[in-house]
C-alpha cells in the first residue's frame, strides 16, 4: 500500500502538504494540489483512517449498541440510523450488549477508544447509567430513559399514551376482561405502558390482569399459555409489543380460539411484520424514523453546539387493523 511520503514525492509536494489536501486544514496552492489529487487518483492511495481519527479526534463514526436482534425493533430502527448517518458523511459500527452489563461497558470502552463521534445506546442496564456520567463523547439513549441527568440526550415515544390508547380503544371495541402483557420492569418503557393500562383500568372500573412477558416471540408464546391458564375469560389482550403480539395469535389459532371474535389483540411499536402478518396486527405506532434520524443528528449537532442532557418525547398513535373490532350495540 502506497504511503503519505510515497504520494508526496509523486507530486513533489511536502507530505505535509498532502495531508493538507486529504484534510482539508489549510489552504493549498491550486497547482498542488491538482498534482497531488492526480497522484491519489493514479495510485487509489487510502489514508490512513486510524492516524486521521487521531489528527482531526473525529473517525466520522458512531457506535451503535443493541441488546440483542430478537426484537424486530431494534432492526428496524438500525434503517434509519444508518441512512441518516450516510447522508451527513457518517458511517455505523454495531455491536450488541446480549443483555449483558460487562459487555455493554466493554463496547462503550471499545468505542471510546476508537475515537467515535458519538454513541447510540438502546440500553437494557440500569446500572449503566454510571458508566455514562464522565464519558467524553456525546451518548443518545433511544427508548428508555435513565432517571438521572448529565451528558445524555434521551429520545423516547410516548409509552404511558400508548398503553392508554391500546387499552381505551379494548374497552371501545366492547372488551371487559383486558389482560396487559407487561414488559420487564427494569425498563422505563414498560413501566409506563403498564401506568398506562393501570390508569385506564382503574378509571373504567376494571379488574386488573396482568401477566409477566418479555419482549421477545418465545417469551410471547410461553406468556400467552400461562394467561389462558390464569384468565380464561379474557377478551382483550394488550401485547408488551407486536412480536408478542403475533406470538399470542399463533397461540390462541393453535387452540381455536377466534381472533377477534372471541379475544381482541393490541401490539406495540408498529414493526413492518404488524402489516403483513394475517391478520394485521393492530398496534401502537412508535415514530421510528423520526427516532432513528434525530438521534444521529443530535450528535452532530453536539459536534457543532456541544449541547447535551436534552430529553425528547415522540407521540404515538394507534393503527386498528385486524386483530380488533367494534362490538355492535357497545
Amino acid at each position: 500500500m502506497i504511503s503519505i511520503r510515497e504520494v508526496a514525492k509523486l507530486a513533489g509536494v511536502s507530505p505535509s502538504t498532502v495531508s493538507r489536501v486529504i484534510n482539508g486544514t489549510a489552504k493549498v496552492d491550486e497547482e498542488k494540489k491538482k498534482r497531488v489529487l492526480k497522484v491519489i487518483e493514479e495510485t487509489d492511495f487510502k489514508p490512513n483512517q486510524v492516524a486521521r481519527s487521531l489528527f482531526k479526534k473525529s473517525s466520522s463514526i458512531i457506535g451503535l449498541i443493541l441488546p440483542n436482534t430478537n426484537n424486530p425493533f431494534f432492526t428496524e430502527i438500525i434503517k434509519y440510523i444508518e441512512d441518516e448517518a450516510y447522508k451527513q458523511n457518517y458511517k455505523i459500527l454495531i455491536s450488541y450488549s446480549d443483555n449483558n452489563p460487562k459487555k455493554e461497558k466493554e463496547n462503550l470502552d471499545m468505542l471510546i477508544s476508537m475515537n467515535a463521534d458519538g454513541i447510540i445506546l438502546l440500553t437494557s442496564c440500569e446500572n449503566i447509567k454510571n458508566e455514562l456520567k464522565n464519558i467524553p463523547i456525546p451518548v443518545v439513549i433511544i427508548d428508555r430513559s435513565l432517571d438521572y441527568s448529565n451528558n445524555l440526550t434521551q429520545l423516547a415515544c410516548d409509552h404511558y399514551k400508548g398503553a392508554k390508547l391500546a387499552t381505551e380503544h379494548l374497552v371501545e371495541c366492547g372488551c371487559k376482561n383486558i389482560v396487559n402483557m407487561k414488559g420487564p420492569m427494569e425498563f422505563s418503557s414498560a413501566r409506563l405502558r403498564y401506568k398506562g393500562y393501570i390508569d385506564v383500568c382503574q378509571k373504567m372500573s376494571l379488574d386488573i390482569m396482568t401477566i409477566d412477558c418479555d419482549y421477545d416471540y418465545d417469551s410471547g408464546i410461553r406468556s400467552t399459555e400461562k394467561l389462558l391458564k390464569k384468565y380464561p375469560e379474557v377478551d382483550g389482550i394488550v401485547a408488551s409489543n407486536d412480536i408478542v403480539a403475533i406470538a399470542v395469535y399463533k397461540v390462541l389459532a393453535h387452540k381455536g380460539i377466534d381472533v377477534p371474535e372471541k379475544v381482541m389483540i393490541v401490539g406495540f411499536d408498529n414493526i413492518s411484520f404488524a402489516s403483513v402478518f394475517t391478520p394485521e396486527i393492530t398496534t401502537i405506532e412508535q415514530p421510528m424514523e423520526k427516532m432513528g434520524r434525530k438521534a444521529v443528528n443530535s450528535i452532530i449537532d453536539f459536534k457543532k453546539n456541544k449541547t447535551t442532557g436534552e430529553s425528547y418525547i415522540f407521540d404515538v398513535k394507534l393503527i386498528q387493523r385486524q386483530t380488533t373490532f367494534f362490538k355492535e350495540g357497545v
